[in-house]
């Protein structure tokens, strides 16, 4: 299994039941023995590596409704702890997730929140999942192709195949490529432009991506979410 230096990270029990077969497989020993060296090197590494699994531990299996994906943690210090666009509490909010929160603003007419923590989406049900789950401090990109995208495809595709009426929002091509093969008949899927200020203007903006998916929600009579951040 995938460990960190002081011998174990908790993956919560509803995804280990459909994701521990994946800790014995070649390319997660060739992940480890990577983060292992990289450590070695004294090479910073974000998040820290207890919160490396954090969107599975903040959205058990069970209770995923919606699926955020987006590619890469955060470079920068203090900011990621494991969850796809969120920042740790009182760190300045990234330009991607400013984008977000104003069409949130629009499509919902909820404040723009001065807090970048995403913790209260996750808990309701809002699997906020990087394709990369870990990044070298300042190398954005650092950690790509050494088979954490393995590892997040096949989470992927359990979601997609043993649970239902799910909303998958792909923003952007490279999340749209990762999530090309999810089910459109048994699922949701709600794709846009990123968020990102070179792109947002491209049709993320006025997307409605947060009122289609409560609508969704209650249509398949499930709680909607409650998308204010406080």
């Amino acid at each position: 299994m995938l460990v960190d230096d002081k011998g174990g990270i908790q993956l919560d029990a509803s995804w280990l039941a459909v994701l521990g077969d994946e800790f014995d497989k070649p390319y997660m020993q060739s992940l480890k023995d990577f983060l292992i060296d990289e450590k070695a090197k004294g090479k910073i590494i974000f998040p820290a590596s207890s919160r490396w699994f954090a969107a599975f531990n903040n959205t058990p299996f069970d209770k995923v409704k919606v699926v955020i994906l987006g590619q890469d943690p955060y470079h920068g210090p203090k900011q990621a702890h494991g969850l796809c666009f969120s920042v740790q509490p009182n760190i300045k909010i990234p330009p991607s997730l400013v984008n977000i929160y104003k069409e949130l603003a629009t499509d919902l007419n909820i404040p723009v929140s001065t807090n970048g923590c995403l913790e209260h989406w996750a808990e309701q049900g809002v699997l906020l999942l990087n394709a990369t789950l870990t990044v070298e401090n300042g190398q954005a990109g650092s950690h790509q192709n050494k088979g954490w995208e393995e590892f997040t495809d096949k989470a992927i595709q359990v979601l997609n195949e043993q649970r239902e009426n799910l909303i998958f929002i792909l923003w952007g091509s490279y999340a749209q490529k990762k999530g090309a093969f999810i089910d459109a008949q048994r699922h949701l899927v709600i794709k846009s432009p990123h968020p990102s200020p070179l792109s947002a203007y491209r049709g993320f903006f006025g997307s409605c991506p947060f009122s289609q998916t409560n609508t969704y929600l209650k249509s398949k009579n499930k709680k909607a979410i409650d998308w204010q951040i406080n």
